[in-house]
């Protein structure tokens, strides 16, 4: 078997709580190195997790002999530099969500990937849950008949660190670094995870408000957008509500019925029929990253095909950046 030696660039609370652990878990798969700007985080994470070799340079570990696969774990506006920087390298990447903090950028990783004939992988990890696979199941066995619309409502208070000044916000306010605002680091999931299941949005409308005046980015998004089998879809997308307007909902609307479910906290599924009203409870791994970074591996092994490709990953920024206005 193959061993996958994966080397980390970035080291911050995703690879900690999300995927980190994932990597070693997997049979024939381990984590060598790892790298970030400050010294003092990635010696400390090597130390912590029993990692060989740190680094503070990204080129130094993806020169590494030690490496043959490299994680991309940063801010999106480095993720196609670092991406592209592998795959020239030789080496297949996986990619944090979303492949990078614009729709151009995309292209560039996609058009290297296919150059050097080397994968690039997208952790668009739920997917692979077996909460969103349910999901799936139910709308693919036709019990909610044909679908007819989609709709996305998310909305929750504004955090402490918002309120922080301007050169302190954190990174995901800050449009530069991360392609916009809230909305570009968590529309993602589901806007992903709705072409998945209905194909490629071809069309995109948004209006784009910020309403709290806390920051410069957009804290307010309404979308509509239709999906290549032509079926339509809208969202909302708020990040400075009260308490009790919080919500994670995306509902699927169907003529025989229609069921919600909830991206962020999965909380359980609820299916309405001409049968009554069901609440279905799904569980998840402890890791979420899990599933995805098995397949990668076993993709990367000859086992399996890895359909979460940088192609794949691709549309999502599209429609990001139309209902932004940036395309």
């Amino acid at each position: 078997m193959k061993q996958i030696r994966w080397g980390f660039i970035g080291c911050g609370e995703v690879t900690e709580l999300k995927s980190g652990p994932a990597f070693s878990e997997v049979e024939g798969s381990q984590v060598v190195a790892v790298m970030s700007r400050t010294e003092k985080r990635a010696r400390a994470y090597a130390v912590k997790h029993g990692v060989p070799h740190w680094y503070t340079d990204a080129q130094e570990l993806i020169d590494s002999p030690e490496v043959n696969a490299v994680y991309v774990a940063t801010p999106p506006s480095s993720h196609a530099t670092f991406a592209i920087m592998a795959m020239k390298a030789g080496k297949p990447v996986y990619v944090e969500k979303p492949l990078s903090a614009s729709y151009e950028d995309c292209a560039r990783v996609n058009r290297i990937s296919e150059q050097t004939g080397v994968p690039c992988f997208v952790a668009y990890y739920r997917r692979y849950l077996p909460y969103f696979q349910r999901v799936k199941e139910i709308v693919k066995s036709n019990t909610i008949g044909k679908v007819v619309n989609v709709q996305v409502r998310f909305a929750v208070p504004a955090r402490t660190e918002d309120l922080m000044p301007e050169g302190e916000l954190p990174w995901r306010l800050q449009p530069e670094i991360a392609g916009g605002g809230y909305f570009y680091d968590l529309a993602p999931h589901q806007l992903d995870l709705l072409q998945e299941m209905f194909g490629v949005i071809i069309d995109a409308h948004g209006i784009c408000a910020n309403r709290g005046g806390m920051y410069k980015a957009e804290d307010s998004v309404s979308a509509c957008f239709r999906f290549e089998n032509g079926l339509p879809g809208s969202g909302s997308w708020c990040f400075t509500v009260h308490e009790s307007a919080r919500e994670d909902c995306v509902e699927i609307i169907g003529d025989r019925g229609r069921l919600t479910f909830a991206v962020f906290d999965y909380s359980p599924i609820q299916l309405y029929t001409s049968h009554g009203h069901e609440a279905i409870s799904v569980a998840n791994p402890s890791y979420v990253q899990y599933p995805i970074i098995k397949n990668v591996i076993e993709h990367l092994q000859g086992l399996a095909l890895c359909s979460c490709t940088s192609v794949s990953a691709t549309p999502v920024n599209w429609a990001l950046d139309r209902i932004l206005g940036k395309i």
